[in-house]
Parts: C-alpha cells; structure tokens; sequence
C-alpha cells in the first residue's frame, strides 16, 4: 500500500474539495483514485471567474447547503490538485 492509498483511501465515499492550481474547485463524491487522476461523481465544477464571492465564501455556501451538482462524473488530473480535504472538514 502506498502513502497516496493510506491518506486519500479514507475520503472514497466522501463529499471532497478539491482546490486546483486554477480558477477552478471542484465539490463532489471522490469514488476512485490512482496514481494520476481522480474520479469525482455527483460533482461541481466551479470557475471562480464567473462569480463575485471568494474560494472560501463559495465553500462555507456548499458546506452549509450541499453540492450544486453540475456534471455525474469528472476525472480530475492530480497534478492539478493543490489541496483535498473532506467537505465535512471546512470550518465556518
């Protein structure tokens, strides 16, 4: 078992946000990982550029109200990622 499976196995079935190196951060249920992408179902995909509220406003929202879901499923590339953390883990 490698460290990647050790610490992202426990967020498999979990609400996940995934901040990226881009405008972009996606919510969603992480179902699948390997070594370059990330299989995220029931997700949203949100540019940042399209809306006046900040990264943390825009994910304390979510925390509060639930995924705005936008697409079934989405692959996000992992050299993309610049943070994941358990949605149920965001402080407000």
């Amino acid at each position: 078992m490698s460290d990647d499976d050790i610490s992202l196995s426990p967020l498999v079935g979990r609400d996940v946000v995934i901040d990226t190196a881009s405008p972009y951060v996606i919510l969603g249920r992480l179902s699948a990982f390997d070594d370059h992408l990330l299989l995220v179902e029931q997700a949203d995909v949100h540019d940042l550029r399209d809306t006046t509220t900040t990264r943390e406003n825009y994910l304390v929202d979510s925390r509060r109200h639930g995924v705005r879901i936008n697409r079934r499923r989405v692959l996000v590339a992992r050299r993309e990622v610049v943070c994941l953390s358990a949605l149920d883990e965001v402080v407000f």
